[in-house]
């Protein structure tokens, strides 16, 4: 398993098996996010079975999946309050961890500056220098007025 952390409340990994689900809860992580959808390659564990291991093991479940390389506004709009409300701290999944990834610098830049966020995940292995234009319009769409 590739647990790679972004920050204190957060790390993605790439698609984990249920078996991964019990190291998961015990390294401490409260909510274990689902970003890729069922059946999105074949052979890929039924995200059912692995929601039932995360509530065994006493985790918050959350499925929230996004089309890979198609991450809409609303999906963005999704994972910012369910991230603020989840328990922390959060391990997200999704075929290679850069989904996830990029949902939270979304989130995120709506609300932190955008060169420590693309930071964040740079330490995190996931260069999305790329997406700074992005990540810049969402921090001018929700940048609070005072």
């Amino acid at each position: 398993m590739d647990i790679r952390t972004i920050d204190e409340d957060i790390s993605v990994a790439p698609q984990i098996s249920v078996q991964d689900v019990e190291e998961i809860a015990r390294l401490g992580f409260r909510t274990l996010v689902a970003n890729r959808p069922d059946q999105e390659d074949p052979g890929q564990p039924a995200m059912t079975d692995i929601e039932s291991a995360a509530r065994a093991h006493g985790l918050q479940w959350i499925y929230l999946p996004v089309e890979s390389g198609n991450i809409t506004e609303s999906d963005v709009d999704h994972f910012a309050p369910m991230f603020e409300e989840a328990q922390k701290p959060v391990l997200a999944f999704c075929r290679s961890g850069t989904r996830c990834t990029v949902l939270w610098a979304l989130s995120s830049s709506r609300k932190e500056p955008v060169m420590p966020v693309l930071m964040k995940a740079q330490r995190a292995g996931y260069d999305l220098n790329g997406m700074k234009p992005r990540l810049e319009q969402q921090a001018r769409q929700h940048a609070r007025k005072d």
